[in-house]
């Protein structure tokens, strides 16, 4: 049993570093005989390959009687990895053996499995520095040659001074869990439980002389960021040796030094594999903090240079604590994070719009995921891009981890993500389930159970989260983010060709449409006189309008279905009735999901035409059978390249038709009050452009626009063009994002305050 594990962080105690364990619970001693295991991971060779790129991202993880004991560091695309670290781990008993597991890193994605082995310490000697090699193997594939790893291993009886650091730990965590360390601010205690150390921003502005990849004497490139762990790519520009692109984001900086940006620069090609076009790399430790850096950077292995701006800034509040250390139970803590956030501060740091602070404390009836009919719970909280996890609690369906995570909230718009896994040793840990939570949809302080949903957060799974969520932000730093440009995830799904999403967003574009065509027959209704007193108001109205008009009743008319479903909205109607039928479109694909594609053809209605529905699945049916005849064509060339562009273009067409879709639902539930703040926003836009156009002439407002236009590039030359509308109605969610966020309804069983007082905090 492992009573302590040393490691290069923690507490100093004796001039030796102790860290408690990941498990909630530490094995203090119990035994008087006790062994000091010293570890120096040197190295590994010919590792498994586990990236598209050839290469794996390597880290070992050291486990004794089932808890894991150690993690070394992630060494990037490299399969004969040093290490070169040392570990101190304190042993009572040598019947366990060191059970030694190697894992691919994929940030946001399951880490693959590379290999594991066991080191009995019964055969060691003791006191003697022993070189030892094992040999990795896959208990499921026995035959696969998975490398080797180089460890010098010492085994040493000890006894008196571990003992007498276990008890001073132990009088520690005491004092700890009681809080007697009233002199230690809670302020402190957070501050050392950062992981990350800053945020490194980088806009990526343009390139010059690029080298032609392509026949027609140009390229199509795109750009790949990587700094450690994290990647970004950048869209594609066609057709072109000095593409502009304009994007910005973040990196976490994990190193107080920086580290290097590795760049590499690609020519997109359709059906084939795409070229090389050159790289670089950016040393972010000569660089100064809370600065904007251009960098003109050379490529290497090829021609041309890129253009960046480059901003270091300071260490952000993202944490994870216990129940009995989070910052927002201290009066004095939070006192000052409403300061920092009051409106006062508007217009002080435009980027630090809030924070969140995540209790995960419970799950109850988890799926069982094990053959033992248990799993091997933890959790995972992602916002945006911030990605934290709890330690694994080990065969149990009703896991507590009593977590405290706390995030800085950059968008108020994002969505809280807490998916739970089952951690498999040899394999990708198993999903269980998943919620997702709009932060403007949190009740703060409230204690409150989730059911869990599937991984598409479409239908429900087995087990409840409890959680309680805290957030505070400044609702004028909240309004003005809406108008920049969304954050985008580093890790997002590769677009497939699907015939469940594309009759989905074909369904949903033909709902648009309808609406607009029965809109038009209302109106053309009027025309007819078809209701002689509808066409008799419509008619007043019209001349009303007409001879009365002034551009500002444009956004003043907008207000008016803004203002009636609000009464409907306050009065208790619901106006989004559509909501439901979304579901029931949902859960009807799941079904159709879970079947063969090998369906029956769809029969004819009575007048002979095939039922709508069936439109788009006859389509794809004929794509499909051009696929078949292109392949067994013998005079074909090239065929593998022409199915790619018919697969490319399946994606824009699927891509397409949700991007209408989408825009379409947006607008309906902005007027709607899908979102209230939305709504609100919305409304104090229109009453200013009401306001402005009323007072001012026209042409002055458009001569502002036009000459901040023609201007903005002189200004700033390296200006990130957006659209506010656009970035706007991102920010409202589609149906389908409706139905993901919506919460399931619980049994009475589930009760939120339930044994509440067995989990203080």
């Amino acid at each position: 049993m492992l009573a302590l594990s040393l490691s290069s962080v923690g507490r100093s105690l004796t001039g030796i570093n102790i860290v408690e364990p990941s498990n909630a619970e530490t094995a203090l001693v119990t035994n008087p005989g006790m062994y000091q295991l010293d570890i120096i991971l040197k190295k590994g060779h010919n590792l498994a390959i586990r990236d598209r790129g050839g290469t794996s991202d390597p880290y070992v993880k050291f486990k004794i009687g089932g808890k894991e004991v150690f993690r070394s560091k992630t060494i990037n695309k490299n399969l004969n990895p040093v290490w070169d670290e040392k570990v101190s781990l304190l042993v009572d008993s040598l019947r366990e053996p060191l059970y030694v597991k190697v894992f691919d890193y994929d940030f946001g994605l399951q880490d693959d499995f590379m290999g594991s082995a066991y080191l009995y310490l019964e055969s060691l000697e003791h006191q003697r520095n022993l070189d030892v090699t094992l040999d990795l193997e896959d208990p499921q594939y026995p035959d696969h040659d998975l490398g080797t790893l180089d460890l010098a291993v010492t085994l040493s009886p000890k006894e008196g001074d571990f003992r007498e650091a276990t008890m001073l730990l132990r009088r520690s965590w005491k004092r700890s869990n009681k809080q007697l360390h009233s002199s230690m601010r809670l302020s402190d205690v957070h501050r050392k439980a950062q992981l990350w150390r800053g945020i490194v921003s980088i806009s990526l502005i343009e390139a010059r002389d690029l080298q032609p990849m392509d026949a027609n004497g140009f390229s199509d490139p795109y750009v790949k960021f990587r700094l450690g762990h994290q990647k970004y790519k950048s869209k594609t520009i066609p057709k072109t040796l000095n593409p502009q692109w304009r994007e910005q984001f973040d990196f976490h900086l994990y190193e107080e030094q920086g580290g290097f940006i590795d760049i590499t620069v690609w020519d997109k090609d359709a059906g084939k594999k795409d070229d090389f076009m050159g790289r670089c790399s950016v040393d972010l430790s000569p660089l100064s903090k809370e600065h904007t850096h251009k960098l003109d950077v050379p490529l290497e292995e090829g021609e041309g240079m890129l253009v960046l701006l480059v901003t270091l800034t300071g260490a952000a509040a993202v944490s994870i604590s216990d129940l009995s250390v989070n910052i927002l139970d201290d009066p004095h803590e939070r006192h000052q994070i409403l300061q920092r956030y009051s409106v006062l501060r508007s217009f002080h740091n435009l980027k630090d719009v809030g924070m969140v602070q995540v209790k995960v404390i419970r799950a109850e009836r988890l799926m069982a995921a094990d053959v033992t009919g248990k799993s091997d719970p933890f959790c995972v909280v992602e916002l945006s891009n911030d990605r934290l996890q709890t330690h694994t609690v080990y065969k149990n369906l009703n896991p507590e981890w009593n977590k405290v995570f706390t995030f800085n909230v950059k968008d108020i718009h994002s969505v809280l993500e807490v998916t739970v896994y089952d951690e498999d040793r040899d394999r990708s840990a198993d999903f269980l389930g998943k919620v997702a939570i709009p932060l403007l949809n949190i009740q703060n302080g409230e204690r409150k159970a989730y059911a869990l949903k599937s991984k598409e957060l479409t239908g429900p799974t087995k087990g409840v989260i409890f959680l309680e969520i805290d957030v505070i932000f400044n609702a004028v730093k909240a309004g003005l983010r809406t108008l920049i440009p969304i954050e985008q995830k580093y890790i997002e799904d590769e677009p497939r060709v699907s015939k469940q999403l594309l009759l989905q967003n074909f369904n949903r574009v033909r709902r648009c449409i309808l609406f607009l065509i029965n809109a038009g027959c209302y109106i053309n209704s009027c025309f007819e006189w078809h209701s002689p007193q509808r066409s008799i108001c419509a008619f007043l109205l019209f001349v009303l309008v007409v001879w009365n008009f002034e551009l500002y009743m444009i956004p003043l008319a907008l207000l008016l279905p803004l203002a009636w479903n609000y009464i409907l909205v306050a009065s208790g109607k619901d106006t989004r009735q559509d909501v439901q039928a979304m579901e029931d479109l949902l859960e009807d694909e799941d079904e159709d999901y879970e079947k063969d594609d090998k369906v029956p053809r769809p029969g004819h209605s009575d007048d002979g035409r095939l039922p709508e529905s069936h439109i788009l699945v006859d389509m794809l049916a004929s794509w499909h059978f051009e696929w078949i005849r292109v392949m067994v064509d013998p005079e074909r060339k090239g065929f593998i390249n022409k199915l790619y562009a018919i697969q490319d273009v399946c994606i824009s067409v699927q891509n397409a038709l949700d991007e209408v879709a989408s825009y379409g639902e947006r607008i309906k539930n902005t007027f709607n009050w899908t979102v209230p703040f939305l709504s609100w926003l919305a409304i104090v836009a229109l009453c200013v452009a009401t306001v402005l156009i009323y007072y001012i002439p026209l042409r002055y407002i458009v001569l502002a626009w036009g000459v901040n236009k023609f201007t903005k590039k002189l200004r700033d030359p390296y200006n990130i063009d957006n659209n506010e509308l656009l970035d706007f109605l991102s920010r409202v969610p589609s149906d389908i994002q409706v139905v993901q966020y919506r919460e399931l309804k619980l049994d009475l069983s589930h009760s939120p305050n339930k044994r509440k007082k067995n989990n203080p905090g």
